[in-house]
């Protein structure tokens, strides 16, 4: 198995392909980019390992395919958990959010030991859906499927059966340090018929990718973890790609959407609260623009404007 040194918790996604069989895996882990992603946001413990394991899941999905532009997963629900959405480019910069009903985190709190959690976060009718915007030609293509099993990996494996008709098996992990995940997938053959060479390799896939602990998945070093996972195999490991958190929010742009709502709001806003303060929907980032930053944005040549401030 081909080796390059990486630090062992990089914001790292690499591919890897079992030699000379139809079968490939990819693997994700994000430390700073995981955190970066929720500096200015407070999630409950358990909405935090939901979002990590997605932000994960729109890495591993923007890997397994070719195209430029934006790849969004999203997953709504009737539970707790109502919305959430993770955003991957095709060269890997990450934005996501979720939203909770107070009330039903409240009742989750309370809920009996021992129940499934990821079913009481979503509800019982809940679905995932799998949105690609590429640049090309300005494709757009959408995948929906129900939620399934006790799990966001189940479900996404679900999506690959049904929309890519692929078979996958995933593993997804998340803490507030780190979020990681892992899928292999058993490839097309060029030949008719499958050998029993192949159907051993995909076996040994599954069986190794389900014996992987969310724990090593998180903090093992990769090498050595695939070589756990996949001792009777030969593999190849490719190069890395970074992945970084970036919003699409900006003091010029908040600054843009202030100035259309005209400058007698704003100022109305300032004189009743004292600054004007706009929040982010996606990252909670807050832009704060004080009585001087207000003023600079309706003369007659107005900066970008406004300080971030937490509030």
């Amino acid at each position: 198995m081909a080796s390059i040194a990486y630090p062992t918790h990089a914001d790292l996604v690499r591919r890897f392909i079992f030699e000379n069989r139809p079968v490939r895996g990819h693997w994700v882990h994000l430390a700073e980019a995981w955190r970066e992603l929720r500096a200015h946001a407070q999630y409950p413990p358990a909405v935090i390992e939901v979002l990590g394991e997605a932000v994960a899941a729109s890495v591993l999905l923007a890997a397994t395919l070719k195209f430029r532009g934006t790849l969004t997963f999203q997953l709504e629900g009737d539970g707790a958990l109502r919305f959430l959405v993770a955003q991957c480019t095709h060269d890997f910069r990450l934005r996501a959010v979720a939203r909770c009903d107070a009330a039903g985190m409240r009742a989750l709190r309370e809920a009996a030991p021992g129940a499934a959690l990821f079913r009481a976060l979503t509800g019982s009718e809940g679905r995932l859906t799998v949105t690609v915007e590429a640049e090309e030609r300005n494709m757009r293509y959408q995948g929906v499927v129900p939620l399934s099993g006790d799990s966001l990996a189940e479900s996404l494996e679900a999506y690959f059966a049904s929309s890519e008709q692929l078979p996958t098996r995933v593993r997804l992990t998340a803490s507030p340090e780190s979020a990681a995940g892992m899928l292999v997938q058993k490839l097309p053959e060029a030949e008719p018929g499958e050998s029993e060479e192949v159907t051993e390799a995909w076996r040994g896939a599954q069986r190794g990718i389900a014996n992987v602990e969310p724990r090593a998945l998180r903090d093992e070093n990769l090498e050595q973890l695939l070589a756990n996972a996949f001792p009777e195999h030969d593999l190849r490991l490719f190069r890395g790609a970074a992945v970084r958190f970036e919003c699409r929010c900006s003091p010029k742009r908040v600054a843009g959407l202030l100035r259309a709502l005209g400058p007698e709001e704003v100022r109305d806003v300032l004189r009743e609260q004292g600054s004007v303060t706009v929040t982010c929907e996606f990252c909670h980032r807050p832009y704060r623009f004080d009585s001087v930053d207000v003023e600079a944005l309706f003369s007659p040549e107005p900066r970008s404007g406004g300080s971030e401030s937490v509030h």
